[in-house]
């Protein structure tokens, strides 16, 4: 996962040439859309004129999804772009890139279950709060000798994930209060805001979509303290709001990567004073006590994925969106 240094410092072509790559495997039509609009000198230039925080290719890619635009190459996506790009621009100026995988839940489970119970969930970087109902959803684990391990509420929402070697019990918590900080939170009762939401799943990934809407439509107008604010400054607040006898947990969750170093590292210490748990669910490298931590050879597999780490030990390897936990 690419800081944000990068998205706001290189060329339009080389972020879409980047992209291409990232998307191939999950999303053919949205990397053959990346190297069109690289190979595309208006479009480029257009782009290239945003804010800074604006370029990333999965804000425009979004944009190109939620306005109804072509979602594979297309000789019409020039003229398209040039006729929709004052509602692609307000788009991107004012929505982020906020995607709220529920899939992810299923390595986090395990990790909140396994602390003394019942527990305060705090998620920065909350988005719709997805992540903050993970004993709503229902689980199927799958380990590698065939067994299926089943937990959670039976329901709409169903996530599976492939579970390689022994750690921690496959559990649910047991979830007491729940509380999210967001620069900008997100109503998942809100038809627009969970209309974003769905935009941000890249075309192909059907089965990510329908789920996410079924989440969204699982935890609307259920009870969560969302507070607008930078992450870091509004933490201490949320925590001295978390009710005595439970355990106060912060998670974040393919969040940090989009915050500049200086601010990441700011957020990190912060962390380190506050003397509660927190679950960390990001890139190999954005974490730097984590990624100093990793055994040896761990980067040996070129498979793209997180690390899932509490208290910054590392515990697992993890597919991006849940559907793969790979115990250390």
């Amino acid at each position: 996962m690419r800081s944000a240094r990068f998205w706001e410092t290189a060329s339009i072509p080389e972020l879409y040439e980047w992209f291409a790559g990232e998307a191939e495997a999950s999303s053919p039509g949205w990397a053959r859309v990346s190297r069109q609009v690289a190979a595309t000198p208006a479009i480029a230039a257009l782009l290239d004129e945003l804010p800074p925080a604006a370029r990333q290719p999965n804000l425009f890619l979004a944009s190109v999804k939620r306005l109804h635009g072509p979602l594979d190459a297309d000789p019409s996506l020039e003229d398209w772009v040039q006729r929709h790009w004052a509602a692609i621009e307000h788009l991107v100026t004012t929505r982020f890139t906020q995607t709220n995988e529920v899939g992810r839940c299923a390595v986090l489970a395990p990790v909140l279950a396994s602390l003394p119970q019942p527990i305060a969930l705090v998620e920065v970087g909350m988005s719709a709060g997805l992540g903050l109902f993970p004993d709503l959803y229902h689980y199927r684990w799958l380990l590698d000798d065939g067994t299926v391990v089943s937990a959670g509420s039976p329901g709409e929402v169903s996530i599976e994930c492939q579970v390689s070697g022994e750690s921690l019990p496959l559990a649910v918590p047991q979830v007491a209060w729940r509380a999210g900080i967001d620069r900008n939170p997100l109503d998942p009762s809100d038809p627009e805001d969970s209309a974003w939401l769905r935009a941000l799943v890249w075309p192909g990934e059907t089965a990510r979509e329908e789920r996410l809407a079924a989440a969204l439509r699982a935890v609307a107008d259920r009870d969560v303290l969302r507070v607008a604010g930078d992450i870091t400054d509004a933490l201490p607040a949320v925590l001295a709001a978390a009710p005595r006898g439970a355990t106060v947990v912060v998670v974040h969750s393919a969040t940090l990567a989009y915050l500049p170093r200086e601010q990441r590292q700011r957020h990190l210490d912060l962390l380190g004073r506050l003397g509660v748990h927190w679950v960390s669910n990001e890139g190999v490298k954005v974490v730097p006590v984590v990624r100093d931590a990793l055994p040896p050879g761990f980067t040996d597999d070129p498979r793209p994925c997180f690390v899932l780490a509490l208290d910054g030990r590392p515990l697992a390897r993890v597919g991006s969106h849940g559907q793969w936990l790979e115990w250390l």
